[in-house]
């Protein structure tokens, strides 16, 4: 009979571990890293009494069998501080473990008993039984020492002899490699780490309809067209090229301009209607090309240094052969039809969107999981992906940790601008980066405060914001009516407060501005639902804008990652300020931007000088990387003055003195 009154587990273990960082919901979900990146992690981690405690940080990349050790360094207060480095992509663990160190203990008493004069002879014989134990547990020339020392701890020669050798280092760096682990505390599940490549930490997007873009005026624009603006979206210094679905449209409820039903069959419809006869979700639209034209198109991009990023869309039109091949994935109406989608009172007739409650999901699952591999397979690592907030949970997490087990370089955007609490549960779920809220977050403090959050809380840990000042949906009112002024402020925010921005062109750069209607922030002559042509020309075109602050982007590593943002003091509530700096403060930009379009404003500018590393007895650069004149400042305050019919923004490289031939001056 068991006597339920009688302790059970493991009673011996007395180390507590506690209070880890990084951790994501207690290590449901990993964190997130680039390759390269150093993983910093502290833990509480005690135990009753005062014995001494080994803790060490444990971790191991993808594919081995062992564990790495790092020794975790006591920084008070019960906190202890290690870090490894993960260099490969792919989802390493790490994890803690903790456990009381009686040679580290009897070592420290050891030396309180010799300084009180006390008579240590019992003391070294313990000691020598702890040696042994090591002994037995060691191998090689280890074990072969330790079995001398412990000899020695035991022998006849002088106490003061023996109590160097029980105090020594030596001895106890030998001990520490071969540590009594019988009663040890590991943290348990280990916790993970997705590490990406550095383009889902820093990464500049462009999104153009293909369509749109033939040489020829009139005529519906190919991949060979595209491939032939590869040079001017490379030109401006973009790395990612984002397309909107390149396959077939459906025609029945088909849209026209104006998202008007469509009464003319020269309109070509919404590409997110996808599916028609020529195929689904693995077809091309015959007017693009062939799927041999867009492997030629993802292998001209990569010798532009250029990802191509497809959208994923799980929807269809009625004339997709999923609507005839597999009925039951939709849900039926009780008239017969087919359920389309709707956001009531809207309606989009011409979109069916899946039944993820249907009794066949495993098959649905494993059907859109191949419309990923198939892109995959001809070349295309980047997805954008297409309103996955409606869409389950279960389903993103599997398919994603499914196709990144075999290809760990994918990388997935969800574009899902929704509550907060979804957004982030799909980024804990495995999107590699995100859209955000920047498209509405106008203000300074609703910007400091939003930033703030996605930089300096836990969800930075999990969330790779990337910001948009536009998008083919969202034409905010300040664009609209800020003038020319409102696209370079925006501009530069998106590009110096993320690391990773994008923006949809050339709508962009030549100030598309003109609202269907007054409120609405849907476009006038919407690029989603007619050609449009551009003039790539335009002397107005922000494209030398664009150029120049993406080469600031690559030419300083601080722009290159979140990590660093910090917002300061300035005393106009239309200007804000902001810096970026690496770690070691080598690389440091500050940012002003006047968030008012029609009016100059002017302010004091405070900076914290001894958190960027900055002498504030000496005098030191301030670098004007848009104007190109070099101001000397010294101390933490200076005087800024933004003309938005100038130039609405300053981008500053701060920098030690050097030469003689800057000046003191106030930027104005």
């Amino acid at each position: 009979m068991i006597d339920e009154r009688r302790p059970t587990g493991e009673g011996r273990r007395r180390a507590v571990i506690e209070g880890i960082s990084p951790i994501v919901d207690g290590g449901r979900y990993p964190i997130k890293r680039t390759a390269g990146d150093v993983v910093l992690v502290e833990a509480d981690a005690f135990a009753d009494g005062h014995d001494a405690l080994a803790v060490t940080l444990l971790h191991r990349p993808p594919g081995d069998a062992g564990w790495a050790e790092v020794p975790m360094t006591d920084l008070g207060n019960d906190r202890w501080r290690a870090e490894f480095q993960v260099a490969e992509i792919g989802r390493h663990a790490y994890t803690i473990r903790a456990s009381i160190d009686h040679f580290a203990t009897w070592q420290r008493d050891l030396g309180k008993r010799i300084e009180a004069g006390q008579d240590v002879s019992v003391d070294l014989l313990i000691g020598a039984e702890l040696v042994e134990e090591a002994a037995k547990r060691s191998e090689g020339a280890d074990r072969k020492q330790l079995a001398a020392w412990a000899a020695d701890l035991r022998s006849d020669t002088s106490s003061d002899a023996r109590s160097d050798l029980a105090s020594g280092s030596d001895l106890a760096t030998v001990m520490a490699r071969n540590p009594d682990l019988e009663h040890a505390t590991t943290w348990d599940p280990p916790l993970e780490v997705v590490v990406d490549p550095v383009r889902a930490r820093f990464s500049t997007w462009y999104e153009l309809f293909p369509r749109s873009h033939a040489a020829d005026e009139g005529r519906h624009g190919t991949f060979r067209d595209v491939i032939a603006r590869l040079p001017y979206v490379a030109g401006m210094g973009f790395d990612t090229l984002y397309l909107p679905p390149i396959h077939p449209i459906g025609r029945t409820f088909r849209k026209g301009a104006n998202n008007q039903p469509s009464t003319d069959a020269a309109d070509p419809g919404v590409p997110w209607a996808i599916g028609g006869p020529e195929g689904g979700h693995t077809a091309i639209h015959p007017d693009l090309g062939t799927l041999e034209d867009f492997r030629a198109l993802v292998k001209a991009a990569d010798r532009q240094g250029i990802a191509i990023a497809l959208d994923i869309a799980f929807q269809v039109s009625p004339d997709h052969p999923y609507v005839k091949d597999h009925p039951t994935w939709f849900r039926q109406r009780p008239d017969g039809t087919v359920q389309y989608a709707e956001n009531p009172p809207k309606k989009y007739q011409d979109i069916y969107p899946f039944d993820f409650e249907t009794e066949a999901w495993p098959e649905l699952w494993q059907d859109l999981e191949g419309v990923f591999r198939f892109w995959i397979d001809q070349g295309v690592t980047v997805f954008r992906v297409d309103n996955p907030h409606t869409k389950p949970f279960p389903f993103w997490e599997w398919l994603i940790r499914s196709i990144k087990a075999d290809h760990p370089e994918v990388l997935f955007l969800a574009e899902a601008f929704t509550r907060p609490k979804v957004m982030y549960r799909l980024a804990k779920l495995g999107f590699s980066q995100s859209y955000t809220y920047f498209t509405w977050r106008t203000g300074k403090h609703e910007l400091q405060d939003y930033f703030t959050e996605l930089t300096r809380s836990n969800v930075a840990e999990f969330f790779r914001p990337n910001v948009w000042p536009n998008t083919p949906d969202i034409l905010h009112e300040v664009l609209q009516h800020g003038g020319r002024p409102a696209f370079e402020f925006r501009f530069v925010l998106a590009a110096t407060l993320a690391a990773t921005y994008g923006m949809y062109g050339p709508a962009y750069e030549l100030q598309e501005h003109e609202p269907i209607q007054p409120g609405s922030e849907e476009y006038l002559n919407s690029e989603k639902y007619q050609l449009r042509r551009w003039d790539l020309n335009r002397r107005d075109s922000l494209a030398p804008l664009i150029t120049a602050v993406n080469r600031i982007r690559r030419e300083h590593a601080c722009l290159q990652t979140n990590d660093g943002l910090a917002f300061h003091a300035i005393d106009d509530d239309h200007l804000i300020a902001y810096s970026k700096r690496t770690a070691d403060r080598s690389d440091i930009i500050v940012t002003v931007v006047n968030l008012d379009p029609h009016q100059t404003h002017a302010g004091t500018l405070e900076l914290p000088l001894g958190e960027l590393g900055i002498d504030a007895e000496r005098a030191f650069e301030a670098v004007d990387l848009l104007g190109g004149t070099t101001f000397l400042w010294q101390g933490p305050r200076s005087r800024v003055e933004l003309d938005p019919s100038v130039c609405p923004a300053l981008i500053l490289h701060l920098r030690p003195a050097v030469g003689t031939e800057t000046r003191f001056a106030n930027y104005r």
